[in-house]
């Protein structure tokens, strides 16, 4: 399997290939597992194992420490704030799947009922029906 084909989060490099990946100390990435700033995978034998997304974070740590002066405890708010942000951005495109849906579903009916209507049948509005009963809502008011 070559490196475009595996998986982002499939564990694939020991600390020392790891490291030099990212021109750190080994140690280092020892510490920044102690502290929880990054959890690579373990092996049976209790071997660090990391994945192309650790080394990801591992740059970013690196280029927050060293470019940006920013010390470890802003780093771990950066990687917080940056998940809490990759998921609002997945539940955000959820909902939009969710809503292109529905609206697919009101514009067929709107279609069914433009038909009924050209045809000179009256509209049928069964209650109880849920793609009415947000109108039914907005006209009790």
């Amino acid at each position: 399997m070559t490196d475009d084909t595996m998986p982002r989060d499939e564990p694939c490099y020991v600390i020392s290939v790891a490291a030099k990946l990212v021109d750190l100390h080994p140690q280092r990435l020892r510490y920044y597992d102690r502290i929880g700033l990054l959890k690579p995978s373990r092996t049976a034998g209790r071997i660090r194992l990391y994945s192309h997304r650790d080394i990801e974070v591992l740059r970013k740590i690196a280029r927050l420490t060293e470019d940006l002066g920013v010390n470890l405890a802003g780093v771990e708010v950066v990687l917080n704030m940056t998940r809490r942000i990759q998921e609002l951005q997945r539940q955000l495109e959820q909902q939009h799947r969710q809503f292109a849906a529905e609206a697919a579903v009101l514009r067929q009916r709107i279609r069914e009922l433009e038909d009924q209507l050209a045809e000179g049948v009256e509209p049928t509005i069964v209650q109880g029906d849920p793609r009415t009963q947000r109108r039914a809502g907005i006209d009790e008011r």
